[in-house]
């Protein structure tokens, strides 16, 4: 065996492996969960602020360049992510299943989310119609295309107004375990209850966001005459997105 192995070895370490000095962050942990889940968050910001600064003077124009640069990446990624979704509904016949082997905590709970199950077996394969025929892949006239687009929101917005009796249903469910608390010493539990309080608030607001956006793309004309609307409302949407996708991808707690 070679002398100089230890010696080599020392200086592998101290050239190749460098990196074994820079101490873990969680922050990074946490930013690059996050990013992973990223989608056009940033857009409907920087419109909002390219008009602020329209109205006060500060611009000449309403519209943010970034924007706009960060719109059509947006595009590029909710189309790849459209294509990822193709086999989308495999996990929902998979969701669907493992409802019924393992229910939730009440009926109610299970129906809501047996016709959200059924809600997005109805959306997916519209929307991948429609995906498919925009991009010519299959003969798909524009009249037809327009439908698929109206019936496939149509389908989202049931989930999406089901998903507000889902956390009205949640909120009971944890008032009831929060009461059910109050003469017992468990800081775990009661910490675990704030989290699930600040998730059903999140939920809440993007669902908000959702809500209206949702009709006014499966009515043929529109929900809004003027566009401004989808823009505030896909901003809350977007925040509340923002700051759900954030707390969802952080590590658990370390107990």
């Amino acid at each position: 065996m070679s002398t100089h192995a230890p010696n080599a070895l020392a200086l592998d370490d101290l050239i190749l492996g460098s990196f074994s000095r820079v101490p873990r962050s969680e922050k990074l942990d946490h930013l690059i969960r996050y990013l992973s889940t990223w989608t056009k968050l940033l857009v409907p910001l920087l419109q909002l602020r390219a008009r602020v600064q329209h109205r006060v003077g500060l611009s000449k124009v309403a519209t943010s360049q970034a924007a706009v640069s960060w719109a059509k990446l947006g595009g590029i990624v909710s189309d790849a992510r459209v294509l990822w979704r193709i086999w989308g509904l495999l996990p929902i016949f998979q969701w669907m299943i493992s409802l019924e082997k393992t229910s939730p905590p009440t009926r109610r709970l299970l129906n809501i989310e047996r016709i959200q199950g059924w809600s997005m077996l109805a959306y997916y394969p519209l929307e991948h119609l429609y995906y498919l025929g925009s991009h010519q892949i299959i003969p798909i006239s524009s009249k037809k295309l327009e439908k698929l687009s109206l019936w496939s929101c149509r389908f989202w917005a049931v989930y999406v107004v089901l998903q507000f009796f889902h956390l009205s249903e949640d909120q009971r469910l944890l008032k009831l375990r929060e009461r059910a608390l109050r003469s017992v010493d468990a800081p775990e539990e009661r910490k675990e209850i704030k989290r699930s309080k600040i998730a059903i608030a999140n939920e809440f607001w993007t669902n908000v966001g959702y809500l209206p956006l949702t009709i006014h793309w499966s009515l043929e004309k529109g929900l809004f005459k003027n566009e401004a609307w989808v823009g505030l409302f896909g901003l809350v949407a977007a925040i509340s997105s923002l700051r759900s996708g954030w707390q969802a991808t952080a590590a658990p707690p370390s107990r």
